[in-house]
């Protein structure tokens, strides 16, 4: 499934941290469950092609995907549909992907004194050959699929792609490309929009706590 093939992207395929910002990671999970909805066809674009809305209610037997689905009782922009779909998205997939044996779930200690879990991906392989196959698509050795275009899309919309494959590969050549599928991608502009609304909120906070800052100092 899709959100979860995007979330083994995002993790290193021997530490299993994750490669990129929590923003990015749920932005992206959350677009990548809209997909799902959409291609199976519960969730369909309106008449003018603006909004988003449930056609097809029937229960899923995926419970990330029923869950998700309910969260979309109105029809809504795909920007704020994916924001509806982002609170605990990652938390879901990686527990999904431990359901299907994909990772394991570990408790550890954090230098050896706080208590933390860890997960272990049993096999590091399945992350390989995705890459794999996402790297000849920009190489152009293969047509990439809707499943491909969907994962380099998104990837490329939170800005992930040098973050996915650094120490791997030189990520420039499958940036460009997953720049090209992503054009006219309505999710991946949806993410994009939504990345760089929380960019310029986090540079304005940052802008107006030194500002405050600096009022506080300059008034003693």
């Amino acid at each position: 499934m899709l959100p979860e093939d995007l979330m083994l992207l995002f993790l290193d395929d021997e530490t299993g941290r994750v490669l990129s910002d929590t923003a990015s990671i749920h932005t992206a999970l959350a677009a990548a469950v809209l997909l799902e909805l959409v291609n199976s066809g519960r969730v369909a674009f309106d008449a003018d092609g603006v909004k988003l809305a449930v056609v097809d209610p029937t229960p899923l037997e995926n419970e990330l995907l029923q869950e998700s689905l309910i969260r979309l009782y109105e029809p809504m922009e795909p920007t704020r549909a994916v924001k509806r779909l982002r609170p605990h998205v990652r938390d879901n997939v990686m527990a999904q992907l431990v359901d299907q044996g994909v990772l394991t779930l570990e408790n550890t200690r954090m230098f050896g004194i706080f208590p933390t879990e860890r997960y272990v991906i049993q096999d590091p392989q399945v992350i390989t050959d995705l890459r794999d196959v996402i790297c000849k698509a920009a190489w152009r050795r293969r047509a990439p699929d809707e499943h491909i275009r969907a994962l380099m899309s998104l990837l490329y919309a939170v800005n992930a792609v040098n973050d996915v494959f650094r120490g791997i590969i030189d990520g420039t050549k499958v940036n460009a490309r997953a720049g090209e599928i992503a054009d006219g991608d309505w999710a991946a502009e949806a993410v994009a929009l939504i990345m760089d609304t929380t960019s310029k909120a986090t540079s304005w906070g940052i802008v107006a706590s030194s500002m405050s800052a600096a009022s506080f100092g300059g008034s003693r």
